[in-house]
């Protein structure tokens, strides 16, 4: 029993064996809760499967996604909404996190606190209040905005520019602040000796931002811009909750992961759904990979 005992210390204070023992728990739930699913998805996106039966239709699934001009829709919104959200969450982040960097802003933990608060706030309690500030009635508080400067009521989340609107103003509301806090992290790596040798050759301050802050920012950049395009294409429960449902007019607010559950959850086609989710992750592993070689991010480095 001391043997073995000893054996077992042996192997577990062991220079080789020690990096296995702390990365196993990682690549076991790496293993059960990613690569065993995405396989399941890849297999069951080639069947039909029923309620009683599991039929295996090849390429079926896929061939009707061409035609469905849902799920069209669902990929325009979708996309749409990921271009507005990259438009708007990584140029005001960065822009406030160079604010927070300077001696502009006093109490800059306060407005951190204040910008971060957001992202802590359920997405459940955050898509119900704006539903309720973006109600069509005239007792809601944009309707009340629009009626104080002699506008009359509308239908906010039945159109699409105002429905878009709403989910923007929401995303903003939430990550705004989290990626602030990204930038900020990057503009900390920043050497400030280079804004002093700058300063001294006479460099303005949006001289220095743009040929200092910005190119030194570019990893801190790609992680946001790459992460926001998952986020993009992701987003469901924001829309979920802002139409209090699935079913939006028109279906100006469906995303492709609202279209997966559609199908997959209520009207249990988990064939179908995933094969929407399959195309779902072809379009963000597309979209961030031509993104990571026009910043050159695969470029190697010259030595």
């Amino acid at each position: 029993m001391e043997k073995k005992s000893n054996i077992f210390q042996k192997f577990m204070y062991s220079q080789r064996t020690a990096p296995y023992v702390f990365v196993l728990p990682f690549l076991l739930s790496f293993c059960i809760f990613w690569i065993y699913p995405l396989c399941s998805t890849v297999v069951m996106s080639f069947q039909d499967i029923g309620p009683a039966k599991t039929e295996w239709v090849g390429f079926s699934n896929y061939a009707k996604l061409l035609k469905d001009s849902v799920f069209h829709t669902a990929i325009k919104n979708s996309v749409l909404y990921m271009v507005l959200t990259l438009v708007l969450l990584i140029p005001f982040p960065m822009l406030f996190a160079a604010l927070m960097d300077s001696r502009l802003v006093k109490a800059k933990g306060v407005w951190k606190a204040i910008l971060y608060m957001p992202s802590l706030t359920s997405v459940v309690i955050s898509g119900t209040l704006f539903r309720l500030m973006f109600t069509e009635m005239g007792t809601g508080q944009m309707n009340l905005l629009l009626q104080a400067i002699g506008r009359s009521p509308i239908q906010w989340l039945k159109m699409k520019g105002t429905a878009y609107f709403a989910l923007l103003l929401l995303a903003c509301w939430r990550w705004t602040g989290v990626n602030m806090l990204y930038f900020l992290s990057g503009l900390k790596g920043i050497d400030t000796s280079l804004y002093e040798s700058a300063e001294i050759d006479g460099a303005t301050s949006w001289k220095r931002f743009w040929y200092v802050t910005l190119p030194l920012l570019k990893p801190t950049t790609v992680y946001v811009c790459t992460i926001s395009v998952y986020a993009g294409l992701s987003m469901f429960l924001e829309s979920f909750m802002l139409w209090n449902g699935n079913a939006s007019p028109r279906n100006i607010g469906l995303t492709i992961v609202g279209y997966l559950y559609r199908r997959g959850i209520e009207k249990n086609d988990m064939g179908y759904a995933s094969s929407v989710g399959l195309v779902l992750l072809g379009i963000a592993l597309i979209i961030n990979m031509i993104q990571l070689v026009m910043t050159g991010t695969f470029k190697k480095e010259e030595r």
